[in-house]
């Protein structure tokens, strides 16, 4: 419902929020710091928590071709602290719940934030956050009920389906594309289905979050993590969930694979070399028991602190361990 940004005025950085207001756009001073420094990250935070808490109340669920609306519970975590971990619980369904996830990441991000400022810069972002809950909260009452707000000075509107926010800071997963990937996952799945579904992507978004400059990340669509370090001579690393419904894999499974080129004639020692190339698995791990987040996080700090590990483990027979873990190979594919 609103887009921050920091501007220089008079030797410090303002915070500004705009919105749509019954005039037009307008903005208004959220506090001022010292430096831009300071300013940054608070900035990422708040765009982050606008679009996280106002997206999903400003488009339909339309899954199972039905068209319905997404749950409200998460604008309660704006201004009480309390109900954070209801963030972290819940089956509504994957693209909400990912939300939600992101939503308590998002505000932990602005909590560390407001750690190195003075307290009235506190008080002001907090002023912030009761504003923009309570003014949606209003606003989503009145488009529900039927209910009328009076339009006041710095009243911010808000519009269902076009929601006033910005996308950047980390929030891709907002789009229609990425809401719809996760939807096609839950086509004919059953609650209890789509709860453990829930529970295996809050395991990789958390265990993938600890690592956003590593080449690759989580691709929702497949509920897995692929990550290709830098250094790496081709390999790969992608840790797989179980896909909900009778047509995926039932099993968490971790993989090393390799860039091999479409041109057989091509033959570079560097693979970034390769004109295009093709993914081929070299060994798979199925899991005998599901991994915590910190495991796989573990697994990832492992290979993006030395890359050459997976030319090693690509190495490893049937039945033996990849070095350093507790992961089983079970199947070794032809080069």
């Amino acid at each position: 419902m609103t887009v921050y940004s920091q501007h220089a005025n008079r030797g410090k950085t303002q915070i500004l929020a705009t919105y749509q207001g019954p005039g037009g756009v307008e903005s208004s001073t959220v506090t001022s710091l010292a430096t831009s420094a300071l300013a940054a990250p608070i900035v990422d935070a708040l765009n982050r928590i606008s679009a996280l808490t106002t997206v999903p109340v400003s488009v339909h669920d339309r899954r199972d071709r039905g068209v319905a609306h997404y749950p409200t519970k998460h604008l309660a975590a704006l201004t009480d602290r309390a109900s954070r971990a209801d963030l972290l619980s819940g089956a509504h369904s994957l693209w909400y719940e990912y939300t939600c996830l992101e939503l308590h990441q998002a505000l932990a991000d602005l909590d560390e934030a407001l750690t190195v400022v003075p307290e009235p810069i506190h008080i002001a972002i907090n002023a912030e956050l009761e504003t923009e809950a309570r003014q949606l909260s209003e606003a989503l009452t009145e488009y529900s009920e039927g209910t009328s707000v009076p339009e006041t000075e710095g009243r911010r509107s808000w519009d269902f389906g076009q929601p006033f926010v910005t996308y950047d800071g980390g929030v891709d997963m907002l789009s229609r594309e990425a809401r719809e990937q996760l939807d096609r996952l839950e086509e004919g799945i059953t609650p209890e289905e789509r709860e453990e579904a829930v529970a295996n992507l809050r395991v990789l978004v958390t265990a993938c979050s600890r690592f956003p400059d590593m080449l690759g990340g989580l691709e929702e669509a497949n509920l897995a993590i692929f990550a290709e370090p830098y250094d790496s001579d081709g390999y790969y690393l992608s840790v797989h969930a179980p896909e909900p419904g009778d047509d995926g894999a039932d099993s968490w499974h971790v993989e090393i694979g390799r860039w091999v080129p479409d041109d057989p004639d091509e033959d570079y020692e560097d693979y970034e070399d390769y004109s295009s190339a093709t993914g081929s698995a070299v060994v798979r791990c199925v899991l005998a028991t599901s991994p915590g987040a910190d495991e796989i996080a573990d697994l990832l700090n492992r290979v993006e602190v030395q890359p050459d590990l997976l030319a090693k483990w690509a190495e490893t027979r049937v039945g033996g361990v990849l070095e350093g873990t507790r992961f089983v190979v079970t199947e070794c594919y032809d080069d």
